[in-house]
């Protein structure tokens, strides 16, 4: 009997449109064989529907997907999903919702609390993977090194920004403003003078109350897969972001709108630190107490210092994101990352109870 896979997308973060997108991707490649998908999409008002499979999450004509605002309302509570009145019998959550209310812990505790196996870390690891303050000290802590940074929260800037103005002079610039809790670079500026600094500030406060800012690392781009397969964490090949040079950084319209980013796989840097960049992946996956995937994103500077940027615990999904880009180069194709995802998620324990 096919186990039914509940894909949920959208969300109320400022990611909703590229989780969108990364549904459809699953969508197209799940093993229908095996498993049967229900497509659940969450609006912009945090409003859950029951979408037809055929709904489209495509970019079409530079238009990016979004969920409706009307439906067939989905419930979840600890007798499971239900639409109309009918229990929706999910096996299995596969929650692809990037940013807040979808990969900061949120929907794993809501899952958890209802019993129901889900693709992905856990409550703890998502929160804290989310919270690029909270982690940086962690992966400092198990020796992986990151860059120089504060953290301001919006109360402190408002209180007294000539000290905080003073200590980000210090850091050097340019330096990258951006949420503490966000994704796909949006909020993020690269502020290149002190003059530039308060309005990047009030850019990343439409994310987020806490900022984050962090002294400029000059180097590649270097990314790395982490995927467990049969309960171990394994890295991918490692790859080089490259960028179109009118960018100044790899910011949301680079990522996805553009076509001006490429990947080189896999990158052509010397093998051992490649070996090392991968070792570190592993590390910051297991430092951090992650489950089934990641992404983890380096710096690699011109003297071969390796420094970690942040850790993605629900990274973009299309069949042409950079997670399965890096594992179809190492040899596991797109389907096959999926399966290995939703058999992990059945025996997956790092949930207090064991789920």
């Amino acid at each position: 009997m096919k186990q039914r896979v509940a894909i949920i997308c959208g969300g109320r973060s400022s990611e909703h449109e590229i989780s969108c997108i990364s549904a459809g991707g699953v969508l197209s490649a799940i093993d229908r064989s095996k498993y049967e998908p229900i497509l659940i999409g969450i609006n912009k008002n945090g409003k859950w529907f029951l979408l037809p499979e055929n709904y489209s999450l495509e970019i079409n004509n530079g238009v990016l997907p979004t969920i409706p605002d009307s439906g067939v309302s989905v419930a979840l509570n600890v007798d499971g999903f239900s639409a109309a009145g009918k229990n929706l019998d999910i096996d299995i959550v596969f929650p692809l919702l990037h940013g807040p209310f979808g990969e900061d812990g949120t929907i794993q505790g809501l899952l958890e609390i209802a019993d129901i196996p889900y693709v992905g870390s856990g409550v703890l690891a998502s929160a804290v993977a989310m919270d690029k303050s909270f982690a940086k000290p962690i992966f400092a802590s198990h020796g992986i090194k990151t860059a120089a940074g504060f953290v301001v929260r919006l109360r402190e800037w408002n209180e007294g920004s000539a000290a905080i103005q003073k200590t980000a002079d210090q850091l050097g610039y340019p330096v990258f403003v951006k949420p503490a809790r966000g994704g796909s670079s949006r909020g993020t500026t690269k502020v290149k003078s002190a003059a530039e600094f308060s309005a990047a500030l009030a850019e990343a406060y439409k994310f987020d109350t806490k900022a984050l800012v962090e002294q400029e690392i000059r180097g590649a781009e270097i990314e790395c897969a982490v995927l467990e397969i049969d309960g171990v964490a394994k890295a991918s090949l490692v790859g080089q972001i490259k960028i179109d040079s009118k960018y100044e950084f790899y910011d949301f319209d680079a990522k996805y709108l553009d076509g001006a980013t490429t990947i080189e796989l896999p990158a052509k840097i010397d093998q051992k630190i490649s070996d090392e960049i991968r070792a570190k992946a592993v590390d910051a996956f297991i430092s951090l107490g992650c489950s089934g995937l990641a992404r983890v994103d380096f710096f690699l500077t011109p003297n071969n210092e390796v420094i970690i940027n942040e850790l993605n615990t629900m990274p973009g999904f299309t069949a042409t994101s950079v997670f399965p880009k890096m594992w179809a180069a190492t040899g596991v194709a797109y389907a096959e990352v999926i399966t290995y995802l939703l058999k992990n998620a059945l025996t997956r324990n790092n949930g207090v109870l064991g789920n």
